[in-house]
């Protein structure tokens, strides 16, 4: 390096770091690394895992849709005071009202002041957002939030409580080490990544004869994948997750910790009613209503919303005669038995938030949280294989 040349930007140190990672699977390869020495210490005798999902808190906080606006207009206003100052006496005096038709009135009127002034308007620096504050204004819906982190969601937790970020889906063996782990946007649904948790397990060098999880893996692909592959699946049914040939699978998700539905725009339903009769012919149904002011103005309404449908619904069918083979499984005194185990991994889950920073996201991205995760997991392993290994050693 000479000496007149400038110094390298520590940003392309990080980016170089994270390039190198991103073919490497640092997720898999941490853990597989962990178990494998378990396995060979003889840490780990049990054939039982115990699955759940633990949420990861975005860096960057949602923005209102206010604040979105906000923004927008402010770089639209920045790039034309660069070019010439005296223009701030020809945009129109801020908004102090809190309401969100104030600001959207304040941006279209910012966009019309710009567009009179060609000469401003032509200019590339300018040309470019104005056009992303137009896009803002004709596309905006009330109920959607922004954020500078492109990956993190939505997600849910309870009815009322939800949080915009991560999910890390993890599975640990009976004696606390984590076997297997996978980082989703916040929306995604816990049960679906079953398989993959036991896929990755086995590769780990796992043998699994049990699983323990909670009422969101007893979906009915995952018991009728129990079955094929024989092992016990100790979760305890909800009529809401066991439907079989349900409408429209893809676009509607069941969030088992709030018991609702929520549509593929990420917006939950506002309640429930239970409609049909017991005993009859026909299965009783559970009707999800959605919020229709939300429905109206959403960007996935075509082909979902029936334009002036005074109601938004999504039903399902309760197969009370589905899953008798697990419904007496789960009355067993074995069953509660083996249930009283789940807390372990809540217990997990709460060290690696407390203890190694997983409550919020150290940077932005789907892949930053993969690093964070793969970091994090390692270092937990590690000091329970340490643990495990210093209580052997006392024994002996």
């Amino acid at each position: 390096m000479a000496p007149e040349d400038s110094v390298i930007d520590p940003s392309s140190l990080t980016k170089f770091r994270k390039l190198r990672l991103k073919d490497v699977g640092l997720l898999d390869m941490l853990i597989g690394k962990t178990v494998e020495i378990a396995l060979e210490k003889e840490i780990i005798k049990s054939k039982t895992i115990i699955v759940d999902a633990t949420h990861t808190k975005a860096r960057y906080n949602q923005k209102s849709p206010k604040e979105f606006l906000q923004e927008k207009s402010k770089n639209v206003r920045k790039a034309v005071y660069q070019i010439d100052e005296s223009m701030k006496e020809k945009f129109p005096p801020k908004t102090t009202s809190n309401e969100v038709n104030d600001e959207l009135d304040y941006c279209r009127r910012v966009i019309t002041v710009v567009e009179t002034e060609p000469q401003f308007a032509e200019i590339p620096a300018v040309k470019e957002k104005l056009n992303v504050l137009k896009e803002v204004v004709e596309d905006y819906a009330e109920q959607l939030s922004y954020s500078n982190d492109p990956d993190a969601r939505v997600g849910h937790k309870t009815a009322d409580s939800s949080f915009f970020g991560f999910k890390t889906h993890i599975a640990m063996s009976d004696e606390r080490i984590i076997t297997a782990a996978i980082v989703t946007t916040g929306e995604k649904s816990d049960g679906k990544y079953l398989k993959e948790l036991v896929e990755k397990s086995n590769e780990a060098g796992m043998t699994i004869d049990r699983i323990i999880g909670d009422t969101a893996y007893s979906e009915k692909e995952n018991i009728q994948y129990a079955k094929k592959e024989e092992f016990q699946l100790v979760s305890k049914l909800n009529p809401q997750i066991t439907q079989g040939g349900r409408a429209k699978e893809d676009e509607f998700e069941f969030n088992k910790d709030a018991g609702m539905y929520i549509c593929k725009a990420g917006h939950m339903a506002v309640r429930k009613a239970r409609t049909g009769k017991k005993g009859q012919d026909k299965n009783q149904k559970d009707t999800y209503y959605f919020d229709i002011k939300t429905c109206k103005v959403c960007p996935f309404r075509d082909g979902c919303y029936k334009e002036g449908a005074k109601s938004k619904t999504y039903s399902v069918s309760i197969k009370s005669t589905e899953h008798k083979e697990q419904e007496e499984f789960q009355n067993s005194e074995e069953f509660k038995e083996l249930a009283r185990s789940r807390y372990k991994i809540e217990a997990k889950n709460s060290e690696l938030k407390h203890r190694h920073g997983f409550e919020t996201a150290s940077s932005a991205g789907l892949f930053g949280m993969e690093i964070q995760g793969a970091t994090a997991i390692f270092a937990v392993n590690l000091k329970r294989i340490l643990k495990l290994l210093s209580e052997k050693n006392k024994k002996k």
